[in-house]
């Protein structure tokens, strides 16, 4: 007798990795809470790797259609955590400026509500330089 069972725990982790990838690119990237830091894409992506994971131990026999399924979905997540992290962090362009370079001067306000430009932060007494820090993001 031929016991062949449906291995829904491996399609269904393929299955979750592709919508996981997919609905960052189209529902999630909107949202700055899932945008910055795509927390809810890897919650995803960790119970797909886990589903494909179970769904190569339950395969029958020879496992080759299980392993090459699980290593698509493990493919994607890899991919999709290099894209987003490692793969955007460097911006690239003409008017991006070079690191060490002399930033342009401007004018932003304080914590009180005064206005402080940069050549004058620059031209106190002591002042070595000044350090920028841009945060990704809203506020």
């Amino acid at each position: 007798m031929n016991d062949r069972r449906f291995n829904w725990p491996l399609w269904t982790g393929l299955v979750l990795s592709v919508v996981a990838v997919f609905s960052y690119a189209f529902f999630f990237y909107r949202f700055p809470i899932t945008r910055d830091v795509p927390w809810v894409s890897y919650i995803l992506l960790a119970a797909a790797i886990a589903l494909l994971i179970a769904g190569v131990r339950r395969a029958p026999g020879r496992k080759i259609v299980a392993i090459i399924v699980a290593v698509i979905g493990v493919g994607l997540a890899a991919l999709f955590v290099f894209s987003v992290t490692v793969g955007s962090r460097v911006p690239t362009g003409a008017n991006v400026p070079a690191v060490g370079a002399k930033a342009p001067d401007f004018t932003l306000l304080d914590a009180s509500g005064k206005p402080v430009a940069l050549a004058q932060l620059l031209a106190e007494p002591g002042a070595k330089g000044v350090l920028l820090v841009f945060y990704r993001g809203y506020w």
